[in-house]
């Protein structure tokens, strides 16, 4: 039976196993937490444990936000956390984790904590990093895990781990989407539905630059394996394959190419979805170096990030997909 923990006097009282594994929440628990809950109970094994954290966190919410809102449902987050292999929830008060009031010393997410997200929302990343700072201290976790739809929050929490000597792996799990591709979120419950259909425009801009991403590089390739010599040309024409070889260097040439084309394809569902009733308010679309959160030159290789976040109505959402350029990819 899954155990419902409200002090850390208990938490600690509690015999870990062998190696304990900590999902971090904000409550109202959907199908993603359980994946990453499930997650943590594969890497914790049979003699781990599972502690999963449900705390709605005053400090990462700003002036005219939806803190009152958010939704608050720890009965069902309880029985979610049960099924899905937790051995513990974590529910502290306010007053547990801030005794006194708001703590006088924070954690500062730096520079790349006031990009994207920051920018929109400012002070949020400090008010994250300093609770889950306090968390991870609180819950004493071997592994924590956290889902890769919030990934600034993703990068900003390995960096202080990292760069203040946490001691502890920190795992990334892919990000869970309903079947109209719309990313899992608590907040897809304040949608209404034509609000939702609009919504739909976040994760289709992020496919349509991936689609874009995979035939630039399909393109590339094909003109890589075909030269545009004379001689290969003749030889091709042979077995019918001239017009082909033709047709990739043409468009492998002519098409936006890398990060621009990218951003191009991705920018042309979101100005679509701008038009419609409701429409979609577009607060960003980046394509960025997940180490900073920069946005990405035409000449950039290695790993990077699609991010877009917007509104639908009243309703904040935010999306992303990995993706790789060149050499690496």
């Amino acid at each position: 039976m899954t155990a419902l923990l409200h002090t850390a006097g208990d938490l600690h009282a509690r015999a870990r196993g062998d190696h304990r594994v900590v999902v971090m929440t904000m409550g109202a628990l959907h199908e993603g937490h359980a994946t990453l809950i499930r997650t943590a109970r594969g890497i914790a094994g049979p003699a781990g444990d599972v502690v999963v954290t449900v705390f709605v966190n005053p400090l990462q919410f700003g002036a005219g936000e939806d803190l009152d809102r958010y939704p608050r449902t720890l009965d069902s987050d309880l029985e979610i956390a049960g099924r899905a292999g937790a051995d513990a929830v974590f529910a502290p008060s306010v007053d547990e984790v801030y005794p006194g009031g708001e703590p006088q010393v924070r954690l500062s997410a730096g520079p790349m904590g006031e990009r994207l997200e920051g920018t929109a929302r400012p002070g949020h990343f400090d008010g994250m990093l300093t609770v889950v700072a306090k968390l991870l201290h609180l819950t004493r976790p071997d592994t924590a895990l956290f889902g890769q739809k919030d990934a600034q929050q993703l990068a900003l929490i390995r960096r202080m781990v990292r760069d203040l000597n946490f001691g502890m792996e920190i795992v990334g799990v892919p990000t869970v989407r309903e079947e109209d591709g719309l990313a899992l979120s608590s907040r897809n419950r304040f949608l209404a539905p034509d609000e939702r259909r609009t919504a739909l425009a976040l994760s289709q801009a992020l496919f349509a630059g991936r689609d874009r991403h995979a035939a630039q590089e399909a393109l590339r390739a094909r003109a890589r394996e075909v030269p545009a010599t004379r001689a290969r040309a003749e030889a091709l024409s042979a077995i019918g394959e001239s017009r082909a070889a033709a047709d990739a260097h043409a468009v492998a040439k002519a098409a936006p190419s890398g990060p621009s084309g990218v951003r191009a394809a991705a920018r042309l569902v979101l100005d679509e979805a701008a038009r419609l009733r409701p429409p979609l308010a577009l607060d960003y679309l980046a394509l960025v170096d997940p180490s900073d959160f920069t946005e990405i030159q035409d000449d950039f290789t290695g790993e990077a990030v699609l991010a877009v976040a917007a509104r639908v109505g009243t309703t904040r959402l935010i999306d992303n997909i990995p993706l790789t350029f060149g050499a690496a990819s």
